[in-house]
């Protein structure tokens, strides 16, 4: 990613005490503590404002504080003058975004009980600008509200070009289709998911090669029927939030043409690492996912994938289940149908792998009846 070009702002003196209730302000707006200092807050465009285009599953109970929760969820708008000052309210956990102002990608980091960074923006010269709020993090790793942006004294905010998409593609899966640990170095870590970047994941790769609208449903250590985390995928495909207990989304407000389910690597990882046989449900829990999203989706393409690290590359046992499951599946359904990676990994997938996953599935994709319509 390239920085984005900034210079800093200039500032006047101001009392110690008034530094210090500037930067309480800040932080209790949720918005980096230098957007404040030594001026008044500037004009503030609030989330519920028209001009903001949101893309992906939010939480619209609060308008005013739309949560933001799946990763590839997008906010945009277009401005100007010189500065932008982003405005969130408490993160749950940790939340990550790439910020893209006129084509130059910065981070933005929201982490529980401490101030965001890189969250203002100046420097950024006269005319129009466009950003796209693109969150890189995980859903389960946290969710964040949403409160709006600050605009400079006297500039102006209208709604973004409409994105011109061919398609929408939605991905369900486990990390490799977060893409966790993308970033990372020779080891996995999730301490900090920072490293942890779904724009470069496979999933966006693909819908990017594609000009699709996106959306991941994806959730490290899930499975279809064990994993690492208290929900399986029947629980969180058409989950708000990334729990047992949430409230579904509503299905009815975006439709994807294409649907890809990559699942059961933590069906087989987390019995072996706990002793334990191969879920024997695997197959009847597939099929009845996969019927699910068709009841939902009836005239979407959806796509059984199976692969990407070990387990689907090389567990016999998943193989056996999977191409159980595809079989039922296929038998019964003419718009569904299967792929199997080449590429895999032992540790989750870098940047690197992922650019080799979507070239397997765009080069796949090409060439299937079903995306003649897209091309």
């Amino acid at each position: 990613m390239n920085p984005l070009g900034v210079t800093p702002s200039t500032r006047r003196r101001v009392p110690a005490a008034a530094l210090a209730l500037a930067a309480a302000l800040a932080l209790a707006l949720g918005v980096g503590q230098h957007a404040f200092l030594g001026a008044a807050p500037s004009p503030l465009v609030a989330a519920s404002d028209p001009r903001f285009l949101y893309e992906g599953r939010f939480d619209f109970a609060n308008r005013s504080a739309p949560v933001t929760i799946w990763q590839g969820s997008r906010i945009r708008i277009d401005f100007d003058g010189g500065s932008l000052g982003l405005r969130f309210g408490e993160p749950t956990d940790q939340c990550f975004f790439n910020a893209e102002i006129d084509g130059s990608t910065s981070v933005v980091e929201l982490r529980r009980g401490s101030a965001p960074k890189g969250a203002a923006f100046t420097g950024l010269g006269a005319g129009r600008h466009s950003l796209v709020l693109f969150k890189r993090s995980e859903a389960s790793a946290g969710t964040v509200p949403f409160l709006g942006v600050d605009l400079a004294a006297g500039a102006r905010a209208w709604a973004p070009r409409a994105p011109h998409y061919r398609l929408a593609m939605e991905f369900i899966g486990d990390s490799i289709t977060v893409g966790a640990c993308d970033e990372d170095g020779a080891q996995d870590q999730w301490d900090d998911r920072r490293t942890h970047d779904n724009a470069l994941s496979y999933a966006a790769l693909t819908a990017g090669a594609f000009e699709a609208d996106y959306r991941n449903i994806a959730v490290s250590g899930m499975g279809v029927a064990a994993g690492w985390v208290g929900l399986t995928a029947g629980e969180a495909w058409d989950a708000l939030y990334p729990s047992a207990e949430s409230p579904r989304a509503d299905a009815s407000s975006w439709r994807p043409d294409v649907i890809l389910v990559n699942l059961g690597e933590n069906d087989v990882s987390f019995p072996r690492a706990h002793h334990q046989p191969f879920p024997p449900s695997y197959t009847s829990a597939y099929v009845s996912l996969v019927r699910a999203i068709r009841s939902t989706h009836p005239l979407a393409e959806i796509v059984m994938v199976r692969g990407g690290m070990f387990g689907g590359a090389r567990s016999a046992e998943l193989r056996s289940a999977w191409e159980a499951a595809v079989s039922q599946v296929e038998a019964g359904d003419r718009r569904a149908c299967h792929f199997v990676f080449s590429h895999w990994t032992m540790n989750h997938p870098r940047v690197a792998d992922h650019r080799a996953l979507a070239n397997e599935l765009e080069s796949w994709l090409r060439v299937q009846p079903f995306m003649r319509p897209f091309l």
